[in-house]
């Protein structure tokens, strides 16, 4: 996760933390890389998966240690990251009573730090009880870097769609490689490698969402063009973004680096509308 500008950069309270970003943690947004679901992503910071959901605010105090603001207020949170990726100036101010928990380290990767402090550091093992949070390792290819990949691909969906040739691979039960994130382990470019058997599970298990409902946050419905919605769906080992008006593309811890799309064909659709009528929307 790259860091806000540092325009983004406001005090809590002059005594106590230098915001440098936030991010929700709420059912239907989250930060995926901590996990395939919300309250799994919840577990990671020892918190309740509460139905509301929480803010998380990152920053630095007085000495530049790491620490991470655990609010209940989702909305005052919402509001400044949409302000900032406007481009606006936002102070972010949580009022003390919408405190959760402030806990030592950063979840997740911050590319800035705050002027006048020492370099972001963990804080004392003195002023906390708990080990320091800290990002999860995506130097390897596992389920944090393909959940990773996944979120590129939703992000820039209209870039790999065009990558693909619909006459290359077979409807709904077939794929073929695609070029991975380049921070991604090299995969087979040439597809010849792809694993059709990991696909049509990760579809089974998807259809399987249907009728018992998962974890809340394993299937996201968010905007995309026009009428359509994205989709977003996750298990144990995979990743699945979709258009609801198009091809889903399919990510596997078992396959380093490869990306595998699946054709619409007479299935598809029908489990893209399933899933996107039980997913969990933004308020």
């Amino acid at each position: 996760m790259a860091g806000t500008d540092e325009d983004a950069v406001a005090t809590v309270d002059d005594d106590a933390l230098y915001v440098l970003t936030a991010v929700l943690l709420t059912p239907a947004k989250f930060p995926s890389v901590l996990g395939d679901d919300y309250p799994e992503a919840c577990a990671t910071l020892d918190l309740a998966p509460l139905a509301e959901g929480y803010g998380l605010v990152l920053g630095q105090d007085g000495e530049g240690a790491r620490w991470t603001v655990v609010i209940d207020d989702v909305s005052l949170v919402a509001v400044a990251i949409a302000s900032w990726d406007c481009g606006m100036e936002h102070e972010l101010s949580p009022d003390e009573r919408t405190v959760v928990a402030a806990l030592p380290g950063w979840p997740l990767d911050v590319a800035v730090s705050a002027p006048g402090v020492p370099a972001p550091h963990d804080p004392s093992s003195e002023l906390t009880d708990r080990p320091p949070l800290s990002p999860p390792d995506t130097s390897t290819w596992g389920p944090a870097q393909r959940r990773l990949g996944a979120d590129e691909i939703a992000l820039q969906w209209a870039t790999w769609r065009e990558q693909i040739d619909d006459s290359e691979f077979a409807p709904s039960d077939g794929a073929e490689g695609a070029k991975a994130p380049d921070d991604a382990e090299d995969g087979d470019e040439s597809g010849d490698g792809a694993d059709r058997t990991g696909v049509r599970r990760v579809l089974a298990e998807a259809r399987s969402y249907v009728d018992t409902p998962p974890p809340l946050g394993r299937v996201r419905s968010s905007f995309a063009t026009g009428d359509a919605r994205t989709l977003r769906a996750d298990g144990p080992g995979w990743s699945l973004v979709a258009r609801t008006d198009d091809i889903a593309f399919v990510l596997l811890d078992e396959e380093p680096g490869e990306v595998l799309p699946v054709g619409r064909g007479p299935e598809l659709p029908g489990l893209l509308e399933a899933l996107d009528k039980m997913a969990v929307r933004p308020s």
